[in-house]
């Protein structure tokens, strides 16, 4: 074979090497896009998980259950308008069925209601449980809890992913309390067990390209669920999601002229961004996708993100320093200055807002202002206005029992 000339083998050497420095650079690009928004890994799973452990630990179950004990407010109201509530009736019957058909609006409405309130009703009687030591709650946790698991099978209709990531994110609030601090025993955890890996999970962990509020809900529910099953592959995932959907939920000026997308919607001009964002094309930090649709929704996709970071703190990783405390923070700070009743100026939502946020703010105040000192002037008014914060009737209850003032 004849020597091949020296300008060749060079022209060679040199496109070798260009190829290998093209290769580096799109493999560090692409490992860096992937990583977005969670570079840093502070949202990883735990080596082992903390019992219990979603949205309520033991610590703040304890602080809570002090200050009922010596009749402190605002917790001993709070405990007393829980008891009273239909949520926790010691005469309840659990309403499963084996499906669920949920449609938009909820109509139909198969089962969607007595689920989200069973599911409910089960935290409550384990928080009941806790606070009194009275076995009758433990025991009414349970049988709700056994009564889904024995029977459900599916959840149907174009409402299926937010109706379960509703009830998804209540069940494994329940069990946590009742696995891991009643020790009167729960035969079939099992069971419930399969029920969330099977019915639940599925549904909720791929995430949803609809409003915000319903991806975020959903991974409220799979986070949760992935805690109580210790599935830190499925932890893994749904905090992967969250983190790139709450970044894309709350803007921040640091954002740039336009929000941040979740690359599967495809939102690649400011067009289709701005009719995301309910037709808003003036971007304020604070923000979020559907402010300009109403507060309600809104309150929804700020309470899963409080929740989630809640979770995350619980399991050992600090989501309030990141960019998800910022965006928290900030989201509750601007809708409670509208809230409140200031008015809107012109070019937010035309000069007009539909408010009503409902109890979702405790949770978040408490990490940003009573954990790490952040000054919160409006949060905190509308805040303590609303003491004691009840139940929502779909995924929240009683938060200022749980999380006012506990530095847990």
């Amino acid at each position: 074979m004849p020597n091949t000339p020296a300008p060749a083998r060079h022209r060679r050497r040199r496109r070798a090497a260009l190829l290998a420095t093209l290769a580096t650079t799109t493999t560090a690009l692409v490992a860096t896009l992937l990583a977005w928004p969670g570079a840093d890994r502070a949202d990883a799973a735990p080596a082992t998980f903390a019992h219990p452990g979603v949205t309520v630990s033991k610590g703040q179950l304890d602080f809570a259950r002090d200050k009922v004990d010596a009749g402190a407010q605002p917790w001993k109201g709070a405990y007393d308008q829980m008891l009273a509530s239909k949520y926790a009736s010691l005469t309840r019957t659990a309403k499963p069925r084996a499906t669920v058909e949920c449609g938009s609006y909820s109509n139909p409405n198969y089962g969607c209601t007595d689920e989200r309130e069973d599911a409910i009703a089960a935290y409550t009687d384990a928080l009941a449980w806790y606070i009194s030591r009275d076995d009758r709650y433990a025991k009414k946790s349970i049988e709700l809890m056994d009564a889904w698991s024995a029977t459900i099978k599916e959840h149907t209709n174009s409402n299926a992913p937010l109706q379960t990531g509703w009830a998804g994110s209540s069940w494994p609030k329940a069990a946590e309390i009742i696995k891991y601090t009643y020790t009167g025993g729960w035969a079939n955890e099992g069971r419930f067990r399969t029920m969330l890996r099977d019915v639940y999970l599925p549904k909720v962990i791929n995430g949803s390209n609809s409003n915000g509020n319903w991806e975020l809900s959903m991974m409220e529910a799979a986070v949760g669920i992935s805690v109580f099953l210790e599935d830190r592959t499925s932890y893994d995932k749904a905090m992967a999601k969250f983190r790139t959907r709450t970044a894309a939920y709350v803007y921040l000026a640091s954002d740039g002229d336009l929000p941040k997308t979740v690359p599967s919607q495809n939102l690649d001009t400011k067009a289709k961004i701005v009719s995301y964002w309910q037709g808003q094309s003036t971007f304020v930090t604070g923000l979020t996708q559907e402010t300009c649709r109403d507060f309600t929704h809104t309150g929804y996709g700020i309470s899963a993100i409080s929740h989630i970071a809640e979770t995350s703190r619980i399991q050992g990783q600090d989501l309030y320093g990141t960019d998800v405390g910022q965006r928290l923070q900030q989201a509750l700070g601007f809708h409670a200055k509208y809230e409140l009743g200031e008015a809107p100026p012109s070019w937010l939502c035309g000069g007009s807002v539909t408010r009503g946020l409902g109890p979702v703010t405790e949770v978040g105040y408490n990490a940003m202002h009573t954990r790490l000192g952040n000054a919160m002037t409006n949060t905190q008014k509308l805040t303590e206005q609303n003491r004691p914060a009840g139940s929502n009737n779909l995924f929240v209850a009683w938060e200022t029992l749980t999380h006012a003032e506990n530095p847990n």
